[in-house]
């Protein structure tokens, strides 16, 4: 087993830590939209540079992407894209409860993603014992030629990354959008590091 795999422990561990910070996402989102959202049980995967472009290239057939980065103590740093699909792009403004030319589309989409990243991440660092912070939401062309390029740009190495997709599903408006975190090998082996000192208190 190479040190950047999880063992069965960790892996339960990361899931749960990720369940726990998924479900408050999810009901600041309801709260925010004053609506049920719905979830599905997220993706956890180790994928290598080939895999990680290979896969997103079949999770971009999205209208727009929002990709912010964050970063926190002890070298626990990623990248975050949150994907919309075409058909869900003109709900936006009824879902946020704007008038018509209140916002851009742009500042729109970014809105509700930084939302999302932020609730998401704040949780998941509080239960680590953990504080992140982030670079400004950066909204991307939607397509894997464009996304590619952008996480080439950040200073990490992405030989390896552990992908995280989580799929939200506003139901009163059939409106879905998902959230995919990539975290680079030496964050993943911080992050390790951090489970190991968890599971040792159990």
């Amino acid at each position: 087993m190479s040190t950047f795999e999880l063992n069965e422990d960790q892996q339960d561990c990361l899931q749960e830590l990720i369940n726990v910070a998924m479900g408050q996402a999810s009901d600041q989102l309801a709260r925010y939209l004053d609506t049920f959202v719905y979830l599905k049980v997220p993706s956890i995967e180790p994928v290598n540079s080939e895999q990680l472009f290979e896969t997103l290239n079949q999770d971009l057939k999205a209208a727009a992407v929002v990709s912010q980065g964050f970063f926190g103590y002890e070298g626990i740093r990623g990248e975050a894209l949150l994907m919309y699909q075409p058909q869900d792009s003109h709900r936006l403004a009824d879902l946020l409860g704007y008038e018509a030319g209140e916002m851009t589309f742009d500042e729109q989409i970014i809105d509700l993603s930084s939302i999302l990243t932020t609730t998401f991440l704040n949780v998941f660092a509080s239960q680590i014992d953990n504080q992140m912070s982030y670079s400004a939401p950066r909204l991307l062309s939607a397509n894997n030629a464009k996304v590619s390029e952008h996480l080439n740009q950040q200073s990490f190495n992405w030989d390896l990354a552990l992908k995280v997709k989580i799929s939200y599903q506003v139901t009163d408006y059939s409106f879905n959008c998902d959230m995919v975190l990539l975290i680079p090998e030496e964050a993943i082996n911080n992050i390790k590091a951090v489970i190991d000192r968890i599971l040792e208190d159990f």
